[in-house]
């Protein structure tokens, strides 16, 4: 055993330029990165010597001269940008089909059946922006009890409404059925919970938003861990993403900056095995709200944290940073964007100064933390264990 604990956090669309197949998902010219940091706002020096700007093919910002860890680019393998599938890949499950997306909304049939299991009548059944279409329904939705299912440019089916209306537990219960419904041809990577509050004409989500995954069809690397008696702790939607599959113990966060403080106080916490940590807000509140210095502000609060994690480290921690895709907040698009994405490891027996280059699949993550705990799975992926393991 390499380690005793290993931290992986997900920047959640925290990307670092488009990929070669970009044009054929529409995000030719998409860099996260490269948009935020013109921002007055960004500032993120723990990340810079950790070697964020020394990656192969980022161009902006300042490199380091020499990095405290190893660093890298991952690109995806999987055929998609979403969340689910971006994260399964990270945990060795490559996807090779999309998960069904609904330019024109969802069939009449999935609707009838959906009406009959709830009881209740729908609005919207379109693409929408999830703040834009509780502005323009959730009146309706107010007078009426129909509960507002929209979706994106992802496999997503949501359900919008008021927390006073229907009550959270029925909201729920409600995406239960969805999820029961939604198999097969129909298998969208997520059906979401997005409640809300207030009143016309500003309303507002709460955080009592609750994602339903589809179960992994196949072993990830949360699997082979667990069975191998390590623990396994979800921070954030972590559980949500794998459906609970291979997550021992989930930790629910409201904010990045929450989550960041959980898992401070994780460290703190004798165990032995993998801490799987995803930051929602970059992802959720600025990337897919075109708000640029808000992405640059919350990069910047968590390399603040960052710098208080890697103080708090143990000589047999590892902590491995990365995202699951991209959503450039510079771009006219408001959806996820195909790109590569960043890769720094840290921690006492990490090389310092070293590249890995640009790494064929989001898969190589897992297969490495496998590796690291002298673990055999059947995960996609190569371990670059070797390379970085001083």
């Amino acid at each position: 055993m390499k380690a005793k604990r290993v931290f992986l956090i997900v920047l959640d669309s925290f990307g670092i330029g488009e990929l070669p197949d970009a044009a054929l998902f529409g995000d030719e010219g998409s860099n996260t990165l490269g948009s935020i940091v013109k921002s007055s706002q960004y500032h993120t020096p723990n990340m810079k010597k950790l070697g964020l700007f020394n990656i192969d093919g980022v161009s902006c910002g300042d490199k380091e001269v020499y990095t405290l860890g190893s660093y890298g680019r991952m690109a995806e393998k999987s055929m998609g940008k979403d969340t689910t599938i971006g994260h399964w890949e990270i945990a060795g499950l490559i996807s090779e089909k999309p998960f069904p997306t609904y330019p024109n909304g969802f069939p009449e049939k999935i609707l009838n059946e959906f009406r009959k299991r709830t009881g209740r009548n729908v609005l919207c059944n379109k693409p929408y922006s999830g703040t834009d279409v509780i502005r323009d329904y959730g009146q309706q939705h107010v007078e009426t009890g129909d509960l507002i299912v929209y979706t994106s440019a992802d496999s997503v089916f949501q359900i919008a409404a008021h927390e006073d209306i229907v009550p959270l537990e029925d909201l729920y219960k409600y995406c239960t059925i969805a999820r029961e419904i939604l198999q097969g041809e129909h298998g969208v990577g997520r059906v979401i919970a997005r409640p809300f509050v207030g009143e016309y004409p500003n309303f507002k989500r709460t955080a009592h938003r609750h994602d339903y995954s589809l179960i992994p069809p196949k072993k990830t690397m949360l699997d082979y861990l667990e069975q191998s008696g390590l623990e396994t702790i979800g921070v954030g939607k972590i559980y949500d993403i794998f459906a609970g599959k291979g997550i021992q113990k989930t930790v629910s966060i409201v904010s990045n900056t929450d989550g960041m403080n959980k898992t401070l106080q994780i460290m703190d916490e004798e165990f032995n095995g993998l801490c799987f940590v995803n930051l929602v807000d970059f992802d959720m509140i600025y990337g897919h709200r075109n708000d640029i210095d808000g992405y640059a502000k919350a990069a910047t609060e968590f390399d603040k944290q960052l710098g208080l994690f890697i103080d708090k480290m143990k000589d047999d921690d590892i902590l491995i940073i990365t995202a699951d895709h991209g959503c450039d907040p510079g771009t006219p698009s408001t959806d996820h964007s195909r790109e590569y994405t960043p890769m720094l490891v840290y921690g006492k027996k990490i090389k310092e100064n070293t590249s890995i280059g640009t790494r064929d699949t989001f898969a190589d993550i897992g297969a490495t933390i496998l590796d690291i705990f002298d673990i055999q799975g059947d995960i996609g992926g190569t371990s670059f264990l070797k390379e970085i393991l001083k």
